[in-house]
């Protein structure tokens, strides 16, 4: 077995690495393929915003002709900057159920890592860090979140077997969209509203989101300073975020909460395209946006995804009022299912309040860190 380090200007070796987990997940009936067109960027220094302050590389493991594994590893100096560490982080981790294969893999990157003076690998984790990472531990039996990781149940075992041990874990949860908030929130709700002055604000088309997000930007940065993954993203990486959102989020699944006329929070939700994704093999083009379209007027599913509130609000009541007005429009849609995605079990203020409006947990995605 040879380990590789892909050439990012060598289509052919590119190409390699993303295509490897089509072929490793190819009878999966679970497996959600991410955009091709997306994961040319991650590995194109020249057009993604991430390499204009931070370094990667990746790797293929290739026995004979055939590639049996994949990693890529990051110096991101902006997480190393604002956590006042000396952090790797590792990616794009695919790999056959064997030993060796991850071993050796996971002995490049630490390597790489060990010649940069870095003290610790963590991951996994996107180039931003509002991507959502880590891998799935819990939960296999169910059909990922858009744009959340699945992945074989071995990860795990050839993870901690590479040296790791786990770091936190993040919850998702379940909820019938006809499911009835109790009454004691909505009373909680109309008291907040009475006594505080909060008001949501709601948006009529993408072109208003867009006005509106830099402002929203500003409020995530200071609500999620303490979550494991946020790193402040630069301009550029915060055009690919709100791009990202707005090609994909209905503007009245978009929700803000006000304060006069401060921002203080909000929550984000959107049409789960994942079958979508399945059928278009990953592509846009030349089909792929039919399948999308498609599915986004048949499927049954929302996803919650980012909620959050300035710190001195915490505790308010104002996160109430997003989840009260939140179910009143997804009535107004046919949607039979709520999934919501990513909640840091460590978080225990957003744990407590999901479970008092009755959400189940039943996935789970673990992040892991090893001493290098």
């Amino acid at each position: 077995m040879r380990i590789l380090k892909v050439d990012l200007d060598d289509p052919v070796g590119v190409k390699r690495f993303i295509s490897f987990p089509f072929k490793l997940y190819s009878s999966s009936p679970y497996w959600v393929p991410p955009l091709w067109s997306e994961m040319l960027k991650n590995l194109d220094p020249h057009r993604h915003p991430f390499y204009e302050h931070s370094q990667a590389e990746y790797f293929l493991a290739v026995e004979g002709n055939e590639v049996v594994g994949r990693i890529g590893v990051q110096e991101n100096r902006r997480h190393n900057h604002f956590r006042q560490a000396k952090d790797a982080i590792f990616c794009f981790f695919d790999s056959i159920e064997d030993e060796s294969v991850a071993k050796a893999l996971f002995e490049t990157a630490f390597d790489w890592a060990k010649k940069r003076g870095l003290e610790r690998m963590i991951g996994p984790k996107g180039l931003l860090g509002s991507q959502a990472g880590g891998v799935l531990v819990d939960g296999y039996e169910h059909l990922p979140a858009l744009s959340m990781p699945y992945n074989y149940p071995y990860y795990d075992r050839l993870i901690t077997l590479a040296g790791f041990e786990k770091d936190t874990d993040h919850l998702s949860g379940y909820l019938r969209a006809d499911h009835s908030l109790p009454e004691r929130v909505l009373r909680i709700a109309e008291k907040v509203r009475q006594k505080r002055g909060f008001w949501v604000k709601n948006f009529a088309s993408k072109e208003e989101m867009r006005q509106w997000i830099p402002i929203v930007a500003r409020v995530h940065a200071e609500a999620f300073a303490n979550n494991y993954s946020f790193v402040p993203p630069t301009e550029k990486e915060l055009e690919m975020i709100a791009h990202s959102i707005i090609s994909i989020a209905d503007p009245p699944l978009v929700k803000v909460v006000m304060k006069g006329d401060s921002v203080i929070g909000f929550l984000i939700s959107y049409h789960d395209l994942s079958r979508g994704l399945q059928k278009a093999k990953g592509k846009i083009f030349p089909f792929g946006w039919f399948w999308l379209l498609l599915e986004k007027r048949r499927t049954k599913w929302l996803n919650v995804n980012g909620a959050g509130l300035l710190p001195e609000y915490w505790g308010s009541g104002a996160n109430v009022i997003l989840y009260t007005e939140l179910q009143k429009t997804v009535r107004q849609y046919p949607f039979e299912h709520v999934e919501v995605v990513q909640v840091d079990e460590k978080n225990l203020a957003s744990r407590s309040d999901m479970e008092a409006i009755g959400v189940k947990w039943y996935k789970r995605h673990r992040n892991y860190r090893k001493d290098l």
